[in-house]
Parts: structure tokens; C-alpha cells; sequence
């Protein structure tokens, strides 16, 4: 039965049997018995074989001083734009780390500088030695330690960029 309001008057009508059973069509036909051996609904089973699960992604970069999934990402793929930003970034850090030498009196701006450019293309291990140089400056210690760590996470990451540069 169902319920009809015409005119603020209430109005029972019988279902076309077709309007009942219309759910049956996407329902499984697996229903679930009741006590007198009828059938008194359906199961709806858990589709779990069916969902295409999807791995994650690391929580950290792999060991390598480049994450290639993550300059992949930020390149949309574009092999050719890979090589030129990691061209860009190899000549960029040289740059920085020779200005870093010679003077510090503008390090933290330029730690500052390459930490986002490191980010950028997947160079976490320049970031974060980047990171620790400008903390170690706006927090007036001694940057040397941090000078030195960055130096090596720079000369780190440019062997695997001419790796990569190569094999491509």
C-alpha cells in the first residue's frame, strides 16, 4: 500500500507490483531465510574482492638523495622538463654552496632559497640540511656543522643527478 495526499486529504492506493519488486534487479539473489524457511529480505554482501586496492605511497623518500616519484609528479612526466630542472637545480645548489663558502653574512636567505628549491624536485636530504643551516643561523649558533652537512647532502645529490642524466 502506499500513501497518497491529494488536497490535504490522505489517500490509500495499492503499488503496481512492478514499483515493490523494482530493487530486486541490482539486489544479489542470495536472501536471507526466516524461521518458517521463507524468505524475508536480501543480503547485501561486502564487495571487498572487487575493490582495486592501491598500494601507498611512502611516508618517506626512498634512500636515494632524488625522490624520481616526486619529480615525476611535479614534471607531470615530462622527461625532458626532468633534465632541465635538475639541470637548473645541479648548477643552482653548486652556486648557493660557493656563495654559502664564501660569505654568511646572507645565509639564512639563501639556505631559505635552496631548502624550496630541494623540495621542489624530490632532493629531501638538501632540504632538510638546508632547513638545519638557516635554523642554525636565525638561531645565532654556529653554522658550521650545518654548512658542512649541507655540502655533502649538495654533492650527494648532484652525483645522482648526473646519474640521471647520463642513463637518460
Amino acid at each position: 500500500m502506499r500513501l497518497l495526499f491529494a488536497k490535504n486529504k490522505a489517500i490509500l492506493r495499492p503499488l503496481p507490483k512492478r514499483s515493490v519488486n523494482h530493487f530486486r534487479d541490482w539486489l544479489p539473489e542470495n536472501s536471507l531465510p526466516d524461521r518458517s524457511g521463507g524468505r524475508i529480505g536480501y543480503r547485501m554482501p561486502l564487495h571487498l574482492e572487487r575493490i582495486a586496492w592501491m598500494p601507498s605511497p611512502p611516508l618517506a623518500p626512498d634512500d636515494g638523495p632524488i625522490d624520481m616519484d616526486h619529480l615525476q609528479r611535479m614534471t607531470l612526466g615530462d622527461a625532458g622538463l626532468e633534465r632541465e630542472v635538475l639541470t637548473m637545480f645541479s648548477a643552482q645548489a653548486a652556486s648557493l654552496i660557493g656563495s654559502l663558502a664564501a660569505s654568511l653574512a646572507d645565509a639564512g636567505a639563501l639556505a631559505h632559497t635552496l631548502k624550496g628549491s630541494a623540495r621542489a624536485i624530490g632532493a629531501s636530504g638538501v632540504a632538510d640540511a638546508a632547513g638545519q643551516l638557516e635554523a642554525a643561523v636565525l638561531n645565532g649558533h654556529d653554522p658550521s656543522e650545518a654548512l658542512s652537512d649541507l655540502n655533502e647532502a649538495i654533492v650527494q645529490a648532484r652525483i645522482a643527478i648526473d646519474a640521471i642524466l647520463l642513463r637518460s
